[in-house]
C-alpha cells in the first residue's frame, strides 16, 4: 500500500532529477489519519502549481453533526475550515528554490461568505488495495474508484513543487509532502484543534445572515441594515471595516425600524428598506455612496466581525451603472432610447463602443431580461409570450457612476431641445412605471437633484452618517416647488425581448487549444481570444468567481447553446446544474478554486463579450 513513508522514499529518490520526473509521484498515499491524493503535477517549476486533495475522514475530524446538519450550515462551517487552513498553509509555506517552489496554499479569501469548491463534506474512497503480482501501479490507479460509506472532509490545495533551476529538490519536497502537509491538516481540519466558540460563532452568524434575506419578502422589504453596523471600510483596496473611534455605528430611523427574530442570534433589529422607489439624499461624504455599497454587498453572507454581517439585501440585486466603450449585441433599448440619428435601430441596439447613456440603458434592459425572461413580440412568430414568473430584480443606481443624461433632463432643457430632438427617455420618467409595470424596485444615490422626489416611496437622508427618514419633507417640497417638466415616459415601461445567442459567436479557443481561460484579478476574464472587461460588474468580489464564470460560460456553450433557447433559458439550465450538481459540474477535474456567482454576473460575462451576436 501506498502511504507516507512510500511517498517520502520516492521523493527522496528523485531528488537532482529532471523536473518533469515529479509526475511519477502522481497517486493516492495513505497517512496516519488522512488520504492524500495527488490528482496534477506542474511539468516546470514556472508552470502552475501541482493540484492535490486531502481527505480526512469524520471519525477524525470530528466535528460535531449541529455544525453542518442543513445546506447553509455546511456551507458556513466549509468556509470556515478553508479560512483556518489558508492561514496555516501561509505560516508553514516558504520558499524553497525558483518559481512557485515552497508553495501550499488553497483558495483566498475575502470578507463574503461564498459557495467554493475548496473544500468539501464528501463520501470518501476506502484505502486503494495493493496492486496485484505484476500489475502497473499505474493502471490500478487508472481503475475507476468506488466510494465507501465513509463521509469526511475533502480539502483542494495546490503546491509548488520544490526546483532548484529545473531539477527536483527531493528533500525538501518531502518536507513539505510528507511533514508541512500533515501539519496544516492536523491544526485545521480536526475540531479538537479549533476555537470551537469561533467555528459555531461564524456559522450560526452565517445562517442567521441567510434566514434574514430569505425574511425580507414576507415584510414587503428589498434590504435590511442591521442596528450597530460598520460601514465604512478601510480603503477603496481593503474590505475590512474601518476601526476608528470616529466610526459611526449605524442606527435606523425609528419610522423604518423592523425587528425580526433569528434562529440563533435572537432579536435584531435595524432599517427596512420596502419596496418601491427609494432615494437615499444628503451632502457630499456624509455616508450615502457608503450605504448604497453596504447594501450592494447585501446579496453575500459575511464573515463575523466585517461590521455587515446583518446587512441583507434581496438576491436579485443589481448594481447599474454608465459604462462607457462596452459593446452591446441586439438589446431592446428602445423604452429609454428612440429615434437615434441616422435612422439607427434601437429594438435591437448594436454597438462595439457605447455611449454613457445607451450603455446604462443596455445595461438596465440586459438585467431585465436575465430576471423577467422576454414579454415581447417574437420577430420570427409575431405572437406575444407572457413574461416569466421569476423574482423582479432590484436596481441600485448612484448618481456618481451614473450618465448625467440618462437620469434627468429638466424643464429648461426640454424648453431648448425638445422630445423630438432628444432621443433619450430620462430614468426619471421610468422609474415608477419600473415598479408598477414589473414589480422591479430601485435603490437610487441622487445629491444633486430633488426632481426625483415626485417618483420616490421613501426619502433617506444622510447626515454625518446618521440616518433620518424625510420622506414627508421631501413631498411637501416637492409641492411647493414643482418642476414643471413634462413627463417622458408614455404610459407603460415598454416590453422586454428575448435575445436568442448564437452559438459560433461564443468561441473560447485560441490556436490549437480549445479551451482557453485566463482570470485577471477580479475585472477581467480571458476566454478564448477575448479579454472580456468585467470592471464595472461591480459585485463580482472574487476571482474564485470569474473562474466559475469562466468555466461556466464554456460549460453553456456546449451543453445548451443551440441557436434556439434564449438566453435566459440557457441561463436557468446552467443554474439548474450548478444548484442540483455543484460547481464541479463545470470543470472536467476536480478544482478548489471556484466560488459561486449570481445568474446576474454569468449574463453580464456573456453580454460583454465582442465577438456575441444574437438573434
Amino acid at each position: 500500500m501506498t502511504n507516507q513513508q512510500t511517498l517520502r522514499r520516492k521523493l527522496l529518490d528523485l531528488d537532482n532529477g529532471n523536473y518533469k520526473a515529479y509526475r511519477d509521484i502522481q497517486g493516492s498515499y495513505e497517512f496516519p489519519d488522512f488520504t492524500l491524493i495527488i490528482d496534477y503535477v506542474q511539468g516546470d517549476p514556472f508552470a502552475a502549481p501541482s493540484k492535490l486533495r486531502v481527505q480526512v475522514p469524520y471519525t477524525v475530524a470530528g466535528f460535531p453533526p449541529e455544525l453542518y446538519n442543513n445546506p447553509i450550515r455546511e456551507m458556513a462551517l466549509r468556509d470556515f475550515l478553508t479560512r483556518k487552513f489558508d492561514r496555516l498553509a501561509y505560516e508553514v509555506s516558504g520558499r524553497r528554490g525558483t518559481g512557485k517552489s515552497g508553495m501550499i496554499a488553497i483558495t483566498k479569501m475575502g470578507q463574503e461568505v461564498l459557495e467554493r469548491t475548496s473544500v468539501y463534506l464528501v463520501k470518501i474512497a476506502p484505502p486503494a488495495p495493493k496492486p496485484a503480482p505484476g500489475e502497473n501501479p499505474a493502471l490500478q490507479r487508472a481503475k475507476p474508484i468506488k466510494l465507501g460509506n465513509q463521509k469526511g472532509v475533502e480539502v483542494r490545495l495546490v503546491v509548488g513543487l520544490p526546483a532548484g533551476g529545473r531539477r527536483i529538490l527531493g528533500r525538501q519536497a518531502a518536507e513539505m509532502l510528507c511533514d508541512d502537509i500533515p501539519y496544516i491538516v492536523h491544526r485545521s481540519l480536526k475540531y479538537e484543534q479549533l476555537d470551537a466558540d469561533a467555528c459555531r460563532r461564524h456559522v450560526e452568524t452565517v445562517e442567521d445572515t441567510d434566514w434574514l434575506r430569505k425574511q425580507l419578502p414576507e415584510k414587503n422589504l428589498v434590504a435590511f441594515v442591521a442596528n450597530g453596523a460598520i460601514l465604512p471600510r478601510r480603503s477603496g483596496v481593503d474590505d475590512r471595516p474601518l476601526s476608528s473611534d470616529e466610526v459611526v455605528p449605524f442606527k435606523s430611523p425609528s419610522s423604518l425600524e423592523v425587528e425580526f427574530e433569528c434562529p440563533n442570534q435572537g432579536k435584531i433589529s435595524g432599517m427596512g428598506i420596502p419596496q418601491g422607489v427609494t432615494l437615499i439624499v444628503g451632502g457630499g461624504y456624509h455616508g450615502k455612496s457608503t450605504l448604497l455599497k453596504a447594501i450592494e454587498r447585501g446579496v453575500y453572507n459575511h464573515v463575523p466581525g466585517d461590521g455587515r454581517e446583518f446587512v441583507v439585501t434581496d438576491a436579485t440585486a443589481i448594481k447599474i451603472r454608465a459604462e462607457d466603450g462596452r459593446s452591446v449585441a441586439g438589446v431592446d433599448i428602445s423604452p429609454f432610447i428612440n429615434q437615434l440619428p441616422q435612422g439607427r435601430s434601437t429594438t435591437q441596439f448594436t454597438t462595439e463602443n457605447a455611449s454613457g447613456s445607451t450603455s446604462q440603458a443596455a445595461n438596465i434592459m440586459e438585467a431585465l431580461e436575465a430576471g423577467l425572461g422576454n414579454n415581447s413580440k417574437s420577430e420570427e412568430t409575431e405572437t406575444t409570450e407572457t413574461a416569466t414568473t421569476s423574482t423582479p430584480p432590484v436596481l441600485l443606481v448612484d448618481e456618481d457612476t451614473a450618465a448625467t443624461n440618462f437620469m434627468i433632463r429638466d424643464r429648461r432643457m426640454q424648453e431648448l431641445i425638445t422630445k423630438e430632438q432628444e432621443p433619450i427617455t430620462p430614468f426619471i420618467d421610468k422609474v415608477r412605471q419600473l415598479y408598477t409595470d414589473y414589480q422591479v424596485s430601485t435603490i437610487l444615490v441622487m445629491g444633486g437633484s430633488g426632481d426625483y422626489f415626485e417618483a420616490a416611496d421613501k426619502v433617506i437622508a444622510m447626515e454625518n452618517f446618521q440616518v433620518q427618514e424625510v420622506t414627508e419633507k421631501a413631498k411637501e417640497i416637492a409641492e411647493k416647488y414643482t418642476t414643471g417638466r413634462t413627463a417622458e415616459g408614455g404610459e407603460k415601461f415598454g416590453e422586454i425581448r428575448a435575445r436568442i445567442p448564437l452559438p459560433a459567436s461564443l468561441d473560447p479557443s485560441r490556436g490549437r487549444r480549445d479551451v482557453r481561460l485566463k482570470v485577471r484579478d477580479v475585472d477581467e476574464v480571458v476566454f478564448g481570444s477575448e479579454d472580456v472587461d468585467l470592471s464595472a460588474v461591480e459585485q463580482l468580489v472574487s476571482k474564485d468567481q470569474l473562474r466559475a464564470i469562466g468555466a461556466a460560460m464554456v460549460y453553456a456553450k456546449k451543453q445548451y447553446m443551440d441557436g434556439n433557447r434564449t438566453l435566459l433559458e440557457i441561463i436557468d439550465a446552467v443554474m439548474a446544474d450548478i444548484e442540483s450538481k455543484s460547481l464541479d459540474v463545470l470543470v472536467p477535474f476536480p478544482q478548489g478554486d471556484l466560488a459561486f456567482f449570481r445568474r446576474f454576473e454569468l449574463v453580464a460575462a456573456i453580454n460583454r463579450l465582442r465577438t456575441l451576436a444574437v438573434k
